[in-house]
């Protein structure tokens, strides 16, 4: 990636224990995307953690990219599976004005990595169906305050199992522009997706109880439409369809 001047930012590597702004000091690099990277950071002052997430100068034009997230964070902030932002910084690294957002340091795993953990790389149907009840739950709650997630899948949630149940956090937000039926239909759908990938995918699909199989509908995203139309509708199903 090209900066105006040339310079390739693919990276800003970050080492640990650098301060920056000389009010944060860095620890590992939690993740890595697109748009930029996300560090875990603590507050010098207050030894409060938190994370920020560093956006690459290409891909946040005119600080378009930045704004969006903010507003678009503090929009859901009741929200409890959105994670809450904080404020946002900038600092000067080779040449450039870097700006960042401060938001709140989750406790957790990517979904993708329990995954890796579990048996056969898969949850058992009703564990899945009880984290896909939740995501659900999140989901719903963003679609009625007339917004969509629009980037949902294994590596942009956090999950932490606590008791007989999950506490998840949504990351990674993407616009695509005014919310329409089409957002809100692609969350439903790849809402399925990590339901139908956590119980095993493809090779475990044939096996699979008809209870499982009526919520995937085969990954037909027209036969999904028709049944679940928003996240609610999913939501209230997976709380009242009947066992075989």
């Amino acid at each position: 990636m090209s900066a105006s001047n040339g310079q390739e930012f693919n990276t800003f590597g970050f080492q640990p224990g650098r301060r920056l702004v000389g009010k944060y000091v860095v620890g590992e690099l939690l993740g890595k995307g697109w748009e930029g990277e996300v560090y875990h950071v603590t507050e010098a002052a207050t030894g409060v953690e938190r994370a920020a997430k560093f956006f690459f100068p290409e891909r946040n034009p005119r600080d378009k990219t930045i704004t969006f997230y903010a507003k678009k964070l503090n929009k859901l902030r009741s929200c409890p599976m959105i994670i809450q932002y904080h404020t946002q910084e900038s600092l000067w690294y080779r040449g450039h004005r870097i700006p960042f957002l401060v938001s709140e340091y989750v406790q957790g795993e990517l979904l993708s990595e329990l995954l890796k953990r579990q048996r056969g790389k898969r949850l058992h149907h009703f564990e899945a169906m009880k984290l896909l009840h939740e995501l659900a739950v999140g989901v719903a709650q963003i679609h009625k305050l007339g917004e969509y997630h629009g980037d949902l899948h294994d590596d942009n949630v956090i999950v932490e199992r606590v008791g007989l149940g999950y506490e998840l956090k949504l990351v990674d937000l993407y616009y695509w522009g005014r919310r329409t039926q089409e957002h809100v239909i692609d969350d439903v759908c790849a809402l399925i997706r990590m339901f139908y990938d956590s119980v095993g995918g493809a090779r475990m699909y044939p096996t699979q109880p008809p209870e499982v199989k009526a919520i995937c509908c085969g990954l037909k995203r027209s036969l999904i439409e028709k049944k679940f139309r928003t996240a609610a509708h999913l939501r209230d199903y997976l709380e009242s369809f009947k066992w075989s």
